[in-house]
C-alpha cells in the first residue's frame, strides 16, 4: 500500500509536465469537438494537483493573453450560426467543466500571478507608487519582487484569475484577420458576460455552492462601511504594513449563507476594474477631464457590455425583497449578505467609476452615430425603475410617471443626471442634427427627461444641495457612524430634508472634489442655453424640410427628364432612386424626432407655447430663403477665409454653406459623367493646337473697345472671366489671371446632351433634304446670330432681370 502510495506520488511529479505536452499538441492537431471531450475527461479525472499545472496556459488558450498575442477562441467574434457555439457555451457555462476546474483548484491553496503592468492605468500607477488602491479585490494579494515596486504582481485565488481573464480579454487589443466585425450583441463572449451575471448576481434564490467544498474564499462578506475609506499606504514602511496586508486575511465565518457571497462580490469588483477603472477619479477632479497619461480609448463593443453590465446591476438591485428595502436597524439583523449586496451594490461598487467612464466617453467620443452606445448606458444607469420586473404599464396606457421611491437614487446620483446632461449638451450643438441618427438621440434623452416626476426630482435635489453649508456641518459626524462602525442608521425623528441635504452634497463633493463650481441644470444659465438649442433643432427642422422638398423635386425632375432621356445626372447630386427614397425616409424621420424632442424639452424645462412662439419667431424672420444662400460667417485671413464657431454651426445645422463648384480651369476640370471622355481629350488636343497658333490675335480682338471686340469676348474669353464678383480664395484669383486669356474651347461639343441635340438637328435637316454640309452651314449661322444677339441685348436683358 504504501509502495503503491509513493509511485503514485512519483508518477504525480513527471506527469503534469508530460500531460500539458499532450494537451499543447493535440491543440495543434486535433479538430475542437475532440479537444473539448478530452478536456473534460482530463478535468474529471486528474487531481488538483495535476490540473493546477496546465490551467494558466489553458484559460490563455480560451480566453488568450493578456498582451493579445494568444488570441485564444476569439469569443468576441464567435456568433451561435458557427459550429463551435454551442460547444464553448457548454464548456464555459458557470455548471460546465471549465467552472468545475475552477472549484476544483479554489478548494486548494493555488494563486495565479497576474503582472501589475497589465492593470488598468489609475490602478498601476497607484501600486506603483506605493499606495493601495481602495478596491479589495487588490489587498492581501500583492507579491513583492526584489527587484523593486516595477515588477510587482498579483496572487489570486483560481477564481478570481479565470474571471480577470475574461473580462480582460474585452479591452486587450488582437490581431484579428481583418473583415471579422460583427455584432457584438449576440457573440459568445457577449452571452456568457449575461450568463455569469444572471449566476453569480442571482435576482432570485442565491448563487449555487461550490461541488467541491471550499473553505478559502478570499473575499470577505461585505458589511456596511463608511461612504469613504482612507487609502492606506506601504511604500515607506513596507515591511510591517506587508507583514498586516499578507498575514491578515479577511476572516471568513464558517455560515454558509455568508459564505456564498464572496464570488459575487469577487466578480462584480473584477468586472467594474477592468472595464471601468480606466481614468482615475483625483485627476478628473483637478482637470475635469482625463488627462495624457491615462490614454485609454473603449471601444462601442466594450461600452456595449458595460451597459449589459449596468442592466444586471440595476436589476439584480431591484430584486432586493421589499421588507429589506427599509434602513431600520432592526431588518438588518436578518438581511442575508446576498440581500445587503443587492442593497449596496450600485452606490458603492460602481457609482464612482461609472461616472468618471462616462464623462471621459461623453468628451472624447467621435461626434458620429457610434455615440447611441455610451448614450444608452448613461441612460440605462439613470432609469433603474426600469429594470423592476414590475409590469405596470401596457402599450396604451399613458406614460407612467417616476415613482417616489426613487427620489432617493436620484438624490444619490444627481450629477448622473445634470452633469453628464449638460455634457450631452455641450455635444449636441456640435453635431449635425438633421442626420437621423443624431435627431434620434436628441429624442431618447429629452423622451427620459421628460418622465413625469423626474425634472421634479432632479431639480428637488438641487434645491438640497444648495442648502447652507452649516446643515452639512451640522450632520458631519453621521459619516462614520454606520452599522458597521457601531452606530446605527437614522431613527425616523430626524428630519429627512436633513438627511437628502447631506446625502446629496456627500454625493457630489465625493465625486466633483470640495472646491468644485456646481452649474445647476435648472438654473438661468442653462437655461440660456436650451434656449438655443431649441433653436438649433428649429431651425435643423427647417433644414430637413428644405432637403426633402429639394430631393422630392430632383425626383420629379429626374422622373420627368427620363422619358426624353435627358436624365443627366448633377454632379451634386447623383443619388439613384433607391436613395432618394432612402433620404426622405430619413428626413421624414428627422423631422419627427426633432419635432417631438421640442414638445419634451418644452416639458421639462416649463417653456409655455408663447415662449416657444417667441423664439420660433425669431428664428423665422433671421431664416428667410436669402438668408440660407449667404456665406456662413467667416473672418478674411492672410490665406482666405477663416470660419468662426458661429459659421461652424452655421455649416454643422445646414443653415448656410459654401458653393462648392470647380474653380480651376474650366478645360481641365475632370471628366463627367455627361461627356465623353475619348471626345474630351480629342477636343482637347484641337483646341490647345488653336489656341496656341493663334493666341495673339484672339488677345487683340478681345482687347477692341468696339463690337467686335465684344463679340470676340463672347465667343473666346474664358468664363472665368465673368466671376469677379464673386468671393475667392487668393490662390484661385491667381489661378483665375491665368485663365483670363482668349482662347477657344470645344469641350461643349464632347457633351452628351450637345450631341443628341445636333443629332437631333441634323435629322430635323434631312426631312426638309439638307444635306450635311448645308446642315452644318445652317448650325453654325443659327450660333453666330445667337451670340450677336446676346452681344447687342445681353446687358439690357441682365439689368432688366434685376
Amino acid at each position: 500500500s504504501s509502495h503503491q502510495g509513493s509511485s503514485m506520488a512519483a508518477q504525480a511529479l513527471q506527469q503534469p509536465s508530460f500531460l500539458l505536452a499532450n494537451l499543447k499538441e493535440n491543440s495543434t492537431t486535433k479538430p475542437f469537438l475532440q479537444r473539448c471531450q478530452e478536456l473534460v475527461k482530463v478535468i474529471d479525472d486528474y487531481p488538483a494537483k495535476e490540473l493546477h499545472l496546465i490551467f494558466p496556459w489553458l484559460v490563455e488558450s480560451v480566453f488568450g493573453s493578456l498582451d493579445g498575442v494568444i488570441t485564444g477562441w476569439n469569443l468576441r467574434f464567435l456568433q451561435a450560426r458557427s459550429n463551435e457555439y454551442n460547444i464553448v457555451m457548454e464548456f464555459l457555462d458557470p455548471s460546465g467543466p471549465m467552472m468545475k476546474l475552477v472549484y476544483k483548484l479554489q478548494a486548494e491553496e493555488y494563486k495565479y500571478e497576474i503582472p501589475v503592468s497589465f492593470l488598468p492605468g489609475p490602478v498601476k500607477a497607484s501600486i506603483q507608487e506605493g499606495v493601495l488602491p481602495d478596491c479589495p479585490l487588490f489587498h492581501n494579494k500583492l507579491q513583492f519582487p526584489p527587484s523593486g515596486l516595477q515588477t510587482l504582481s498579483l496572487a489570486l485565488n483560481p477564481f478570481e484569475y479565470y474571471m480577470f481573464m475574461f473580462a480582460s480579454s474585452l479591452i486587450t487589443p488582437k490581431n484579428y484577420p481583418p473583415g471579422q466585425h460583427v455584432s457584438s450583441s449576440d457573440t459568445a463572449y457577449f452571452v456568457l458576460v449575461d450568463t455569469y451575471l444572471k449566476y453569480f448576481l442571482p435576482t432570485e434564490g442565491s448563487v449555487p455552492p461550490s461541488p467541491f467544498p471550499d473553505n478559502r474564499g478570499s473575499v470577505s462578506p461585505p458589511a456596511p462601511r463608511a461612504p469613504s475609506v482612507p487609502f492606506a499606504g506601504y511604500g515607506i514602511h513596507s515591511t510591517s504594513l506587508l507583514k498586516r496586508h499578507i498575514t491578515h486575511q479577511p476572516s471568513v465565518t464558517a455560515d454558509p449563507a455568508a459564505q456564498e457571497i464572496w464570488r459575487s462580490e469577487a466578480l462584480l469588483q473584477v468586472f467594474v476594474e477592468i472595464w471601468l477603472h480606466h481614468y482615475s477619479l483625483e485627476m478628473y477632479q483637478k482637470l475635469q477631464s482625463p488627462q495624457v497619461k491615462e490614454p485609454f480609448t473603449p471601444t462601442e463593443e466594450h461600452v456595449l457590455v458595460v451597459r449589459l453590465l449596468v442592466k444586471h446591476l440595476h436589476a439584480f438591485s431591484c430584486s432586493l425583497k421589499p421588507e429589506q428595502v427599509s434602513s431600520s436597524p432592526s431588518a438588518h439583523s436578518h438581511t442575508s449578505p446576498l440581500e445587503e449586496f443587492k442593497r449596496v451594490v450600485v452606490q458603492r461598487f460602481v457609482q464612482q467609476k461609472l461616472y468618471v467612464f462616462l464623462q471621459h466617453c461623453f468628451g472624447h467620443w467621435p461626434l458620429d452615430a457610434s455615440f447611441r452606445a455610451v448614450l444608452e448606458t448613461w441612460l440605462s444607469y439613470i432609469q433603474p425603475w426600469r429594470y423592476t420586473g414590475e409590469k405596470t404599464t401596457s402599450p396604451t396606457d399613458p406614460i407612467q410617471g417616476v415613482p417616489d421611491k426613487w427620489a432617493s437614487f436620484v438624490q444619490e446620483n444627481l450629477l448622473m443626471y445634470t452633469k453628464l446632461f449638460q455634457g450631452f449638451l455641450n455635444r449636441v450643438v456640435r453635431t449635425d442634427l438633421v442626420n437621423v441618427q443624431n435627431a434620434l438621440m436628441v429624442f431618447r434623452v429629452a423622451k427620459v427627461f421628460a418622465q413625469p416626476n423626474l425634472s421634479e426630482m432632479i431639480q428637488k435635489g438641487e434645491q438640497l444641495f444648495l442648502e447652507p453649508e452649516h446643515v452639512l456641518h451640522h450632520r458631519q459626524h453621521r459619516v462614520f457612524l454606520t452599522p458597521g462602525h457601531g452606530g446605527s442608521f437614522l431613527s425616523a425623528r430626524q428630519p429627512m430634508a436633513t438627511d437628502g441635504v447631506f446625502r446629496v452634497k456627500s454625493h457630489v463633493y465625493g465625486l466633483e472634489g470640495q472646491d468644485c463650481q456646481y452649474k445647476q441644470m435648472f438654473g438661468t444659465e442653462l437655461r440660456g442655453a436650451i434656449l438655443r438649442l431649441i433653436q438649433i433643432i428649429a431651425q435643423a427642422r427647417q433644414t430637413a424640410k428644405r432637403i426633402s422638398d429639394h430631393s422630392a423635386e430632383v425626383a420629379a425632375n429626374n422622373s420627368f427628364m427620363s422619358w426624353f432621356g435627358l436624365g443627366f445626372p448633377d454632379l451634386n447630386h447623383t443619388l439613384n432612386e433607391r436613395e432618394m427614397d432612402d433620404t426622405g425616409e430619413c428626413v421624414k424621420k428627422t423631422h419627427e424626432f426633432l419635432e417631438r424632442s421640442l414638445d419634451y424639452l418644452c416639458q421639462i424645462f416649463r417653456l409655455n407655447t408663447g415662449q416657444l412662439s417667441q423664439l420660433m419667431a425669431t428664428l423665422g424672420s433671421g431664416q428667410d430663403d436669402g438668408n440660407s444662400r449667404q456665406l456662413p460667417d467667416c473672418i478674411q485671413g492672410d490665406n482666405g477665409l477663416i470660419l468662426t464657431d458661429l459659421g461652424r454651426m452655421q455649416i454643422i445645422n445646414g443653415l448656410r454653406r459654401f458653393e462648392i463648384e470647380y474653380q480651376g480651369d474650366p478645360e481641365l476640370q475632370p471628366i463627367r459623367s455627361y461627356e465623353n471622355a475619348v471626345l474630351v481629350r480629342l477636343l482637347f488636343k484641337i483646341s490647345s493646337v488653336i489656341n496656341e497658333r493663334f493666341g495673339g490675335q484672339m488677345e487683340a480682338l478681345c482687347s477692341r473697345p468696339d463690337f467686335l471686340g465684344r463679340l470676340g469676348r463672347h465667343y473666346l474669353a474664358s468664363p472665368e472671366a465673368a466671376a469677379d464678383g464673386k468671393q475667392r480664395r487668393p490662390e484661385t484669383r491667381r489661378t483665375a489671371e491665368r485663365n483670363r486669356r482668349p482662347r477657344l474651347s470645344l469641350r461643349p461639343l464632347a457633351s452628351y446632351r450637345v450631341l443628341l441635340m445636333l443629332l437631333l438637328l441634323y435629322i430635323f435637316g434631312a426631312l426638309f433634304s439638307f444635306g450635311p454640309i448645308s446642315s452644318t452651314l445652317l448650325i453654325l449661322t443659327g450660333g453666330f446670330l445667337y451670340g450677336l444677339f446676346i452681344t447687342l441685348f445681353g446687358d439690357k436683358l441682365r439689368l432688366k432681370s434685376h
